[in-house]
């Protein structure tokens, strides 16, 4: 009997959600939405090209752009079939073990990018507060080995989030409120005893993404710092100049997080519309903008671009 109540209330599958209220024009919306698909992948997929092709952009920061590039990518290619399922043919059941692949893939290549960021605001460190031992500090080894500790520290800090959430029961309402699957909002459907989640959840985002933006405003104060003993206004401009995109870039990736976060956690009244709308900019407008900014910002890779479509 108990076997037969546990299979009528444990959920088979999850149920993703579009845009909340605008179910009868998800066919208009997801032209946007594909526009910014397209537009993300060819933006990230240039600007390997042109790193990979120019032996002149075979240096630390753009070396670090493109693994940036690699794992935007990842991010888009996780979100894409149920979002755009969503839009284009209705489908908005996923099973279980989908979901949680889903998030897996999600949040270790959302803790990768945390990792490179902070690597690139070390590249910038090193730049502009010791220009002479840049070389020899930032060799191709060393950088290979920067981008596979961020690899390996995402999916090992990210790995036991769905082994756990593959323990629990799930006898609740079982309708997510993204087109993708988020750790902090399917633990929250399960009915069994989920602290150790929570727990786990909170030390892995302090571990991670909390040191990272902790060390790049760091290295950004030593930046200050180093900028402001140059007597040069010009160069001083210069120096800072360098460090525009990077900015740009980690504003674009820690505020719509960390303001998601912040609503999943304090927030308890939030409508679903603000939920499902800062979920979606969290993890689509990075990877769009990322390459967008670097392209605007950096002198060679604009030229570079330049001279491809001009032939």
């Amino acid at each position: 009997m108990s076997a037969v109540n546990y299979t009528k209330f444990q959920p088979a599958v999850f149920l993703l959600t579009g845009i909340p209220g605008l179910e009868d024009i998800h066919v208009w919306i997801s032209i946007p939405f594909c526009l910014m698909y397209l537009t993300s992948v060819l933006g990230n997929s240039v600007i390997l090209f042109i790193i990979k092709t120019d032996p002149n952009l075979h240096e630390p920061m753009y070396i670090f752009l493109s693994m940036l590039a690699v794992t935007d990518l990842g991010l888009l290619i996780s979100t894409m079939p149920t979002t755009m399922g969503i839009f284009w043919f209705n489908s908005r059941e996923i099973s279980h073990n989908a979901c949680f692949a889903q998030l897996f893939f999600i949040h270790s290549l959302s803790c990768t990018e945390s990792g490179l960021l902070l690597s690139m605001a070390f590249d910038r460190f090193v730049a502009i507060c010791n220009p002479l031992r840049y070389d020899s500090i930032l060799t191709p080894p060393r950088i290979a080995k920067m981008g596979l500790v961020s690899l390996i520290r995402g999916v090992a800090l990210i790995f036991p989030l769905p082994v756990l959430l593959k323990q629990y029961r799930y006898c609740q309402a079982n309708i997510l409120s993204h087109s993708y699957c988020l750790n902090q909002e399917v633990m929250t459907m399960a009915c069994s005893d989920i602290r150790v989640n929570i727990i786990y959840g909170f030390f892995m985002t302090v571990s991670s993404v909390g040191l990272d933006l902790l060390f790049i405003l760091l290295s950004y104060v030593m930046i200050f710092k180093t900028v402001l003993s140059i007597t040069s206004h010009a160069e001083r401009l210069k120096a800072l100049n360098t460090c525009v995109s990077h900015a740009c870039v980690v504003l674009l990736s820690y505020v719509p997080a960390f303001g998601l976060s912040v609503i999943y956690r304090f927030v308890k009244s939030s409508s679903p519309l603000l939920q499902n709308v800062l979920g979606e900019v969290s993890l689509l407008v990075p990877p769009l903008m990322n390459p967008i900014v670097y392209s605007m910002k950096t002198k060679h890779i604009r030229a570079r671009i330049i001279r491809v479509f001009i032939k």
